[in-house]
């Protein structure tokens, strides 16, 4: 599961009860905790169906482990348990559907493409998706960003709006980004078994500057949303990681080639990808 990293969720789910929040100052704790249920399921089942392929491919056995990249190592050291393993992220699929299914019973059908699309993302991530370099980079944060946030609003309010399409973009830009730089030690072996995402296709050294684009267009899409009163004045308090986002884009441009000194600049990003959501979260609840 790498329970570690499965507080992103919740991170992503707190944007959206904010958007919701926001726009109608009602929310219902109980339908929160299920939206969270179900965002929390989504997780874990793309990081174990990603678990369970990378080990069918080989990859997890040449895998150069990070402690932000490279798996779990479960599989490799107990190979006995991959029928197990499969048979997690089916069941933790099977609760993220039940829980869409009951949201779409409660607010509209509307709710459906999206979330089925959100579970036909959590199956082929890691047997489609990353075999082409924009699909790679637009997944994950397609998947927290975008999916996860309006998913999220669209649950506990009944429709859809541009405030919540704006906020998800802040999640949407830094989970991609988490994913491209956590694809610099991975390079060489993913390119082994046929991956191609952008350090492979265009070098480390160019992703950074990609990288460092993404970070570049989160902070645009908070001071657009503010300035264009999609988003609450308060919502600029996401704009306090920038200092971690310089440091973390310096430390991707200067070490892009040399993982253990690009290590530090991974942590980072893993706290910017964190520290980022919950403070726009946190200015939508003040307004």
């Amino acid at each position: 599961m790498r329970v570690p990293f499965l507080i992103l969720a919740p991170v992503c789910v707190f944007v959206g009860v904010g958007t919701a929040y926001w726009q109608t100052n009602d929310i219902s704790l109980a339908q929160v905790i299920l939206v969270l249920i179900g965002a929390l399921s989504a997780h874990i089942c793309v990081n174990v169906f990603n678990e369970y392929f990378d080990f069918k491919s080989g990859l997890d056995n040449i895998t150069r482990r990070t402690p932000f990249s490279g798996g779990s190592g479960t599989l490799p050291s107990q190979p006995g348990m991959e029928k197990k393993i499969l048979a997690l992220a089916v069941a933790s699929l099977t609760v993220t559907a039940a829980v869409g299914i009951y949201f779409v019973w409660l607010r509209g059908w509307q709710l459906l493409p999206l979330g089925a699309f959100g579970l036909l993302l959590l199956v082929t991530y890691t047997i489609w998706w990353v075999y082409n370099p924009i699909t790679c980079l637009i997944a994950p944060g397609l998947g927290f960003g975008v999916l996860m946030v309006m998913g999220t609003h669209f649950s506990l309010t009944g429709s859809y709006s541009w405030t919540a399409f704006t906020a998800s973009l802040v999640p949407t830009f830094l989970v991609s980004n988490l994913l491209l730089l956590n694809q610099f030690p991975d390079a060489e072996a993913d390119k082994s078994i046929g991956r191609r995402h952008y350090p492979i296709t265009i070098g480390r050294k160019n992703s950074s500057r990609l990288y460092g684009i993404l970070l570049l267009l989160t902070y645009i899409s908070v001071l657009a949303g503010v300035f264009s009163g999609l988003l609450p004045r308060f919502g600029l308090l996401a704009l306090l990681s920038a200092v971690l986002a310089w440091k973390a884009y310096r430390g991707a441009r200067e070490n892009s080639e040399n993982i253990p000194a690009l290590t530090p600049s991974m942590g980072m990003n893993v706290v910017i990808n964190l520290v980022t959501p919950v403070l726009l979260g946190i200015g939508l609840f003040i307004g």
